[in-house]
């Protein structure tokens, strides 16, 4: 506690640099990227609010006024809250904010940033954050009397510039009316391909899972990624930039690994379903057993419009399920979670003011987790589907994802709608059988939990949807029984239109 007055300007009767308001905005559950940069401003002398995550807009404009905070820092991990960031921004516009407003967390950019959120909030200014250890000087400009003016005015000039060359590139890009983007969707042969059957029908439930195990399949680049340091493992322990910073946080996690392991502290546990199915158009229609007379759920897909050269197909996930009166296909689904004990320790470690460990714990869960998919889909792969009964690959080889089949996830790149997580989640009675469950913007709790749907097609691979028009919207709004405004939010991020206020309900 002492350390953290220290690093605040507190005890030793300095005065704090400045008052930084923080928050992981609705649509987030487990922020890593926003603690650290708070962490790094507190050691650097300011003040940290920390509101945590899932904080409406309201909260975090009401605290901001209370405390009168300098600056207002944002965090994101998913899709959803990219379009929650745009509505903060509009609010403190409409408010008469003239703070700066900060921008990180995975899934945001330099271009989002520019693109979306700075034009809402012309009143004051609004900066993307993508390194926690630039931090400190993003903040000491914006708040410095003599550097803020001339550091604005080039923010303002270089996001001008991106927008520019934004609207330009996506001006260049032709796409296609959906109907001709189906026409020229990805083609199977299923008179030559016969689809295999999984070993069962319904769910079956994971627990008891060896965690010596799962550490032998982690992948260690994404954690570096977590702490801000950029590049591949194990090379980035010998970067000359980055190294030494590296090897410190290896070794660091390799103790408290060493910790995890030798006191169980995660119980991680996972479910999988296996449904018979079929793909009607862009949709994937289950089943209730093998008659394939009674519907029990559809995962609804989206499809690619760029204009494509050569042969190169539109892709929609529905393209690796044979299409209903061809061959009696089947899909599979799973949740896996590195367990609800995470969330206990990290609370533990931040009741003893020790934000790194708390840091550090939930990193190596989401890696634990990520783990746990990767090992669950082999089993799938050879043991439950059994169409690679004879794969034999080791951990680095998982990492190289050579194998057949894939996981796609729901508000990822080849099905952007985070929405189609409830059905998934659904079919596997994810909350009642393994304690993992959706909050109202889609994100799982706790928050190192990994979910998807299994698809053996031999030729599947993953792709990104992109931008979609609003003839695929209206389209996919009618299939889904949704109404267009909501559709609109949850694409908003892959929206290749601004959505109009007229639009019905």
């Amino acid at each position: 506690m002492e350390a953290e007055k220290q690093a605040n300007g507190e005890a030793t009767g300095r005065r704090s640099a400045g008052k930084i308001l923080m928050a992981t905005v609705k649509g987030d559950v487990h922020d890593i990227g926003k603690n650290i940069v708070g962490v790094v401003l507190a050691c650097n002398n300011y003040e940290i609010i920390d509101l945590g995550v899932m904080v409406p807009t309201a909260k975090i404009l009401e605290t901001a006024k209370a405390e009168k905070v300098d600056a207002i820092g944002l965090s994101g991990l998913i899709t959803p809250s990219l379009d929650e960031m745009v509505h903060v921004a509009s609010e403190m516009e409409r408010e008469g904010f003239t703070i700066p407003l900060l921008i990180g967390g995975a899934t945001t950019s330099r271009v989002h940033t520019a693109v979306k959120i700075h034009p809402q909030y012309s009143s004051g200014q609004t900066v993307h954050v993508h390194d926690a250890s630039r931090a400190v000087n993003v903040v000491s400009a914006l708040l410095s009397d003599d550097q803020r003016p001339a550091y604005i005015a080039d923010i303002r000039a270089e996001y001008q510039k991106v927008a520019d060359k934004h609207a330009q590139g996506e001006a260049d890009k032709q796409r296609l009316p959906l109907e001709k983007a189906r026409a020229n969707g990805f083609k199977t042969d299923w008179v030559a391909l016969t689809p295999p059957k999984p070993s069962f029908l319904g769910t079956r439930v994971f627990e008891n899972v060896d965690l010596s195990e799962l550490a032998r399949h982690i992948d260690w680049t994404p954690f570096f990624q977590t702490w801000e340091l950029k590049g591949r493992y194990p090379q980035i322990l010998e970067d000359k930039d980055q190294g030494t910073a590296a090897r410190q946080l290896y070794d660091d996690a390799q103790n408290m690994l060493a910790e995890i392991l030798k006191k169980n502290w995660f119980r991680p546990k996972g479910i999988i379903g296996f449904w018979p199915a079929n793909a009607v158009g862009d949709d994937i229609k289950l089943f209730t057993d093998e008659t394939r007379s009674a519907e029990l759920a559809t995962f609804y897909t989206l499809r690619q419009q760029l204009s494509k050269s050569g042969d190169k197909p539109n892709m929609a996930l529905a393209d690796f399920v044979a299409p209903v009166g061809t061959k009696p296909d089947y899909v599979g689904g799973f949740v896996v979670t590195a367990g609800l004990e995470e969330v206990a320790i990290a609370e533990r470690f931040e009741r003893a003011n020790d934000d790194y460990s708390s840091i550090l714990v939930k990193a190596l869960a989401d890696r634990f987790a990520e783990a746990f998919a990767e090992v669950l889909h082999q089993r799938v792969r050879k043991e439950f589907w059994g169409y690679a009964q004879d794969e034999n690959l080791g951990p680095d080889d998982l990492l190289q994802e050579t194998y057949r089949g894939i996981r796609p996830a729901p508000g990822y790149p080849a099905q952007p709608d985070h929405t189609e997580k409830t059905t998934l989640f659904h079919l596997l009675n994810a909350k009642q059988r393994i304690g993992v469950s959706l909050t109202e913007s889609y994100a799982m709790w706790p928050g190192s939990s990994v979910s998807g749907i299994y698809l053996s097609h031999p030729e599947a691979y993953y792709f990104g949807v992109a931008k979609v028009e609003r003839d695929q919207v209206e389209d996919y709004s009618r299939r889904k029984n949704m109404p267009i405004r909501e559709v609109e939010r949850w694409l908003g991020p892959v929206l290749n239109y601004v959505p109009s206020s007229k639009d019905g309900d």
